[in-house]
């Protein structure tokens, strides 16, 4: 097996409102191995970007409450000093966000945006930085990069600012990229562009990839495993082909079927039904309990935990376990 170069352990991030307590990431555990393609599944607010944002030490505490153990190196990075963090961010975890219009300092150039990174994290001078900038810019798929180099974001399109910003990401080669929906914003050409991206660039450079993502069809071209979240916790894990051929939680299954294809077309979209709850007030038990269509006493009452359900999977759910004679496939 591959080494692990990522801990998640137990982690919690609250934050405290006028309505009562945000349980955002309520209990998140997992692991990220070298070399491997990890997608964090689930519909908007499940608590996906919150989780990568705890991560890369962009949710300040106080004012957020944050529990757990994040352990990088054999340590645990949440005990780690602003300086110590500001280091490793950029350099060991590098992030991709959503909005590539909004990353990027509209009044500086993109070669003096990627230097300040060769700068910071490689202690290159400008004139060492500028081939190992225009190189990755090749390497992305820039059109003249020696142009690019001094042109402004707003002279670029979506598609090229979220090649640059990959760019920017792998320019010091982390170990680890948390790419946060990175195509949500570009069109469909594009998005497929995106991907093939960053799937041959992950191979080159043997990074290990959190994809954060609510699009499945996504999912099964670039993952090698699958944990799917709802409401802040982690409730099926799985590879890539156990949770589209084997799907075992409700909401899982519920996820799969909602997907649009051409035979709908005509009639009723499929969909699940009702909304997740408050994150202010989560019940007692399951958290899909309410939605779910196999919803027992016992789902009201108690929260289920992940159990392995069999060598590659591992799910949340009261239709799996020692007093459950089969599974309801």
């Amino acid at each position: 097996m591959t080494e692990k170069v990522l801990e998640v352990k137990n982690l919690k991030t609250y934050f405290r409102t006028m309505e009562g307590t945000v349980k955002a990431v309520d209990g998140v555990s997992f692991d990220l191995y070298e070399g491997e393609i990890l997608a964090l599944v689930g519909e908007s607010g499940c608590g996906k970007s919150i989780t990568n944002m705890t991560i890369m030490g962009l949710v300040k505490s106080p004012p957020a409450i944050i529990e757990g153990e994040i352990l990088y190196n054999g340590k645990n990075i949440l005990e780690l000093s602003k300086e110590d963090y500001r280091k490793l961010r950029g350099k060991e975890i590098g992030m991709i966000f959503q909005e590539p219009m909004s990353a990027f300092d509209p009044l500086y150039t993109i070669g003096y945006q990627l230097f300040e990174v060769c700068k910071t994290h490689l202690g290159l001078n400008k004139k060492d930085a500028k081939p190992k900038i225009i190189e990755m810019l090749k390497k992305v798929g820039i059109p003249e990069p020696e142009k690019r180099f001094d042109e402004y974001p707003h002279e670029m399109s979506g598609g090229m600012l979220q090649r640059i910003m990959i760019a920017m990401t792998l320019i010091t080669n982390p170990k680890i990229l948390i790419a946060d929906e990175p195509t949500t914003a570009l069109d469909v050409t594009i998005q497929a562009q995106v991907l093939n991206l960053m799937k041959n660039l992950q191979k080159e450079f043997n990074t290990s990839i959190i994809f954060i993502t609510h699009d499945l069809g996504v999912v099964s071209e670039l993952a090698d495993r699958v944990h799917v979240m709802y409401a802040g916790k982690i409730i099926e894990k799985s590879d890539v082909y156990g949770i589209y051929e084997t799907p075992e939680h409700p909401y899982t299954k519920g996820l799969l079927a909602s997907r649009v294809i051409k035979e709908y077309k005509d009639r009723e979209l499929p969909h699940i039904p009702g909304f997740v709850p408050k994150a202010t007030n989560f019940p007692d038990g399951c958290r899909f309990a309410e939605r779910c269509s196999f919803c027992t006493e016992k789902c009201q009452k108690v929260s289920p935990e992940l159990i392995k359900t069999s060598e590659i999977h591992e799910t949340a759910c009261f239709l799996y376990g020692e007093d459950t004679n089969e599974k309801d496939n």
